[in-house]
This record gives structure tokens, sequence and C-alpha cells, in this order.
């Protein structure tokens, strides 16, 4: 029988009598048998959960049990005479390995999947399915082929492969967002991060106090600041339209991103209508800004921290991009969780360190006026992230007959405590120094009076009397680091200043040396933040300051940043106090 017509009814009917009929050449005692024997296995493939189905060299149906027609949800004698594509079009299957097993007899196993008429709980869903050659004495009849759904293991596995890569998300995020204590490099960071893995465009806005000499907001308004935006360059050029990095946004009660601060929940708008972008913005014209740059849909995440949210993340998807997903979702509120405590952090310890350096300004100031015969430039660093405020300390003093007294100070340890040691010290050496007679006798003195103040903190102190009218510079050190005399060719000098013990001890006994100060020359004072390095002994730190050639013919302002900038590099690891003094010619 030739395949290229439909078969014979009796070939997949079922009928019994018809089957009777057509083995009548058959002994009375084998037919009836045979006719049992077949009905039995056609019981078995109506009745299996498994996809049977018998296909032509054509790859047309032939048969399909009852299982098929259940999965593609139409009849099974639909299927009869057609191929796959003509019955269920929007299934894939690999039709080419099909016609390898007709054409090799091996069987083989493949996935068909793709979508069907028939409900199912699956986003979609996929079958394997074996082939096997059917042949009759060496002649091939066509195939058939047997399928199970494996759906739900697909799923399982996607959904698997999803929770890894966002994992793999979150872990990668946490090496890239959150690097410094800065809120708008945070946001960056952030804004960088989501696209294009997750938007076309980004923008991170963050709560902060209206600033300085701004107008309060509207009543019921909230004012925000735009910190960061990133993604497609096209989209965020006709963006600026609507804002740009820095900007103050106010934000009215009915837009999504007021609902978020609200509530704390996302809020998503996939393939949004006008009506829906127009709650987005601020302003109506802007909705023809967000169609010109394609957008259709938005994610909008508040960053939450335990009081109430820090900002919000809103993401953006353009032209081909497919709407917004639950998993996109869940993948970006994981991001937002985390980001809110790196900004939070970064929040605060931006307020703490302002906060520090202006109680650091006001316990140092600036140092006091010397006389006009002389210049004075300073510098004063913390040291790095760890301590804010510190015990470093110089100052300015005019005396009488045309002196100046220059004062370089460390109180040890760092933080507040240091900070309030080290005012007390300074304003202790400021009482003194218009009643002494010596640089020497001014240490003695302080180191005696230390004690009956109830300082408990010990301090490095360098002091030095500069006399223009005579040319001269009287130096005493109370364990301190010797100073450095800039000469006008540029090289660097360590003064041999006498060291006597810290400020503090009540041992006492302190030296002077008088030298010269030629016109020109920079006598500068430092604390050791300047030079001490972990990896070098306190010699070979000195010994870098001592090989930098300098100009000095340039204010003294420039001199003090060229030094910092070859022995710097990076935070300081302690506090650095610079003071730079040159005599008028």
């Amino acid at each position: 029988m030739g395949f290229d017509q439909l078969p014979p009814r009796w070939l997949f009917s079922g009928d019994h009598d018809a089957l009777l009929a057509a083995v009548a050449g058959a002994s009375a005692t084998d037919a009836p048998e045979q006719a049992r024997e077949y009905g039995i296995l056609r019981s078995i493939m109506d009745g299996t959960s498994a996809a049977v189905a018998v296909l032509d060299e054509h790859l047309r149906y032939l048969y399909v049990n009852a299982a098929m027609g259940r999965m593609g949800g139409v009849p099974a004698a639909a299927f009869l005479g057609r191929t796959m594509t003509e019955v269920l079009p929007d299934i894939h299957r690999p039709d080419e390995i099909l016609r390898m097993v007709l054409a090799d007899g091996q069987p083989r196993t493949l996935a068909v999947t793709g979508t069907t008429r028939a409900a199912s709980p699956f986003r979609r869903r996929q079958w394997s399915a074996v082939y096997h050659r059917l042949e009759d004495k060496g002649r091939v009849l066509g195939l058939c082929g047997i399928g199970v759904e494996v759906s739900g293991l697909r799923q399982y596995m996607d959904d698997l492969e999803k929770a890894h890569q966002r994992l793999a998300l979150l872990d990668t995020a946490a090496t890239r967002v959150g690097t410094t204590l800065g809120v708008d490099q945070t946001c960056a960071e952030l804004a960088d991060f989501v696209t294009p893995s997750l938007a076309d465009a980004a923008a991170v806005d963050v709560i902060e106090d209206e600033p300085f000499g701004t107008p309060p907001p509207a009543p019921g308004m909230l004012r925000v600041r735009i910190a960061a935006v990133a993604g497609d360059p096209d989209i965020l050029r006709r963006m600026e339209r609507i804002g740009r990095i820095g900007d103050h946004v106010d934000v009215p009660r009915r837009s999504p991103l007021r609902h978020c601060f609200d509530t704390g929940r996302p809020w998503i708008g996939n393939l949004a209508p006008d009506e829906v972008l127009r709650k987005m913005t601020p302003k109506r014209e802007h909705v023809a800004v967000l169609r010109a740059a394609g957008i259709h849909s938005g994610l909008v995440i508040p960053l939450p921290t335990r009081q109430h949210p820090v900002g919000a993340l809103f993401l953006a998807r353009a032209a081909n991009s497919a709407p917004f997903t639950d998993d996109d979702l869940v993948v970006a509120q994981d991001l937002a969780t985390r980001a809110a405590v790196a900004i939070d952090n970064a929040r605060q310890y931006t307020l703490e360190h302002t906060m520090a350096l202006e109680l650091q300004r006001a316990l140092l100031s600036e140092p006091g006026s010397p006389h006009p015969d002389i210049e004075v430039a300073s510098r004063y660093l913390p040291a790095g992230r760890s301590a804010l405020v510190g015990g470093d300390w110089f100052d300015s003093i005019a005396l009488p007959r045309g002196r100046t007294l220059q004062v370089m100070g460390d109180v040890m340890g760092h933080g507040f405590t240091a900070a309030v040691a080290m005012s007390q010290y300074r304003s202790l050496l400021r009482s003194l120094a218009l009643s002494s007679t010596s640089v020497e006798g001014l240490l003695g003195e302080a180191d005696h009076r230390v004690a009956g103040i109830g300082l408990d903190r010990v301090a490095t102190c360098l002091l030095a009397l500069i006399d223009p009218r005579h040319g001269t510079c009287t130096i005493s050190s109370a364990g301190h680091l010797p100073p450095a005399l800039l000469s006008t060719e540029g090289r660097i000098e360590l003064l041999p200043a006498p060291t006597g013990p810290p400020l503090g001890t009540e041992l006492g006994s302190y030296e002077a040396l008088t030298i010269p100060i030629p016109p020109g020359a920079v006598l500068l004072l430092y604390t050791d933040g300047l030079v001490e390095q972990r990896t070098l002994d306190i010699d070979a730190s000195l010994q870098r300051l001592k090989n930098l050639h300098l100009t000095v013919d340039g204010p003294l302002e420039d001199i003090l940043d060229t030094l910092l900038d070859h022995l710097l590099s990076g935070p300081a690891e302690d506090d650095v106090a610079l003071l730079a003094t040159r005599r008028h010619t």
C-alpha cells in the first residue's frame, strides 16, 4: 500500500470486525487471537498519557492517540492527513531530525516546544519525543513518535537558572555599587549597573533638604534631586529636556514616584498610555519627550531603609525592548535594597564628615596673624576615612619687637577627644607666648601647666621664633620631627632642632638652637602624616623629603601643593598639618 493515499479504514480504526475480515485467510484459531491482541494494543495506545503518533514519509499524520489530541487542544481526527504546521502552527519541531530518522533508521530524541490550543499553567510548553522508523519487509512506511510533556521540569530548570543569574548579578553588584562613601558616586554606580542589563535608561532620585537660598516646595510637594542617569545616549539626550543631573524636581502626590515614597512599594507601568505617562512627569509636555525617546514601559523602585526611602530607582524600556516582567521586578528590588544601604551609609558619612570638619575648623581656626614682614601659608588634611578629626594643630603668633612665633603640634591619637585636647594645648601656648622670654622656657612652662589642667594626652610640639630684623630663627622641640629649610637653590635641609620630651610628661628640660634664615628661603613645619609610611622607618621617610628639589620663588600655597603631590599618594594614613614661612626681602 502506498502512503501517498490514506491507509485502509481498518489499519488504525479499532474495528475488530473489519480486522477479522481482513485476515479471513488466517486460520480459525489465529484470527480471533490476533484481533484480541490488536485490541489490547489499541487500548494501551489510547489509554497512555504519552502522546503517540504515526506519520507517513511526508510527515503527515496517519494516527494520533487521545493523549496527543488533548495536548494539542484539537480532536485527534483533526491531525489525520495533515502536518504538524498545519494543525499546530505555534509548535516548533525540528523536522530535519525526523527526515534523518527516515533516511538512516536510527531512533532520535528531540525537544518540541511552543504553545497549543489547550489550556496550560506553563508559560511555554515543551515535550521530549523519540521517533522510530517503521518498516515492513525492508520497505519504509513512515515514523512512530512517542512524546511526554516536560514543561514543569523545563520551567523549574529555567527558574533555577534565573535564580542563579539573579544571585550572580547581586554578587557582582556588591563589588560595583557602593565602592565609595559618596552619595552621587554610589547613585551613578547603581544607574550604570542596571543599564543595559535591566533597562534602556535609568535614573536615581534622592530625597534631600532644599538647597540653601531656594524657596521651599509648594504644599503637598516632595522635592527630590536627580543624582544620576545612565543608559542609551540618544534616550538620555532627549530626556535632558525633562531634567539633568543635579536638578531638583518637586513631586506631586499623584505621581508613581511619590506613591513609591509614601508606600515603600514599587510601581510598574508596562506599555503605558499617555495618561499614565503624564503622572510620571511634572509637566504635560514631557509626555511627548518620553514618546520621542521611544519609552513605552517604566518601573519605579523605592530605595528602602529602616526609617523611610532615601530615594528611588527609575527604569525605562524603549523601542523593541520587552515590557518588564515579574522577574525583572524581583531583581530590581534586590538591587535597590542593597544600593539603598550603601546610599544611606554614604549620606550618613557625608553628614558626619561635614560636621566633623566644621568642628575641626572651629577648633583649629586659622593661624594667628604674623608680623607683615613674613609670609605664611598652611594646610590641614584629616587622615583618610577612619578619623574625621584629629590632634594636629599649627599657629602663628605675633610677638613684641617684630618677632613671630610659629607653632606646630600633634596630640597623640585621633577623633574628638584628641581634637579637644589639641584645642586646649593651642590655647595654653597662646596664653604663655606673650609672657615667655624664650622658646625653650615656653615649652618647659607648657609641660608644667598641662598636668594642672588635667590633660591626659601627651603632645609633640615644635616652636620656631622668627626674628626678621636679625634674619634668625630660634627653634626648640618637644619630641617633634625636625623642621625643614627650603633654600632658594631648591635644596631641602632638615634643621637639627634640640629635642626634649613631649608635652604632658612633666619631664621638662628643653633646649634651643638659633640659625640664620636667608631672605627668600622657606621654613617648613609639619606633622608626621606628611612623611611617615608604614613600610618605611622614620629615617627613610625623612630622606624622601630631603631628596625633593623644589622651586621656592613662587607662591607658598603652590609650594605646599607640590609637597603634598610628591609625598602623598591617596588618602593620608595620618593627619597632615603644614606651616610654611618666608621672610620678605
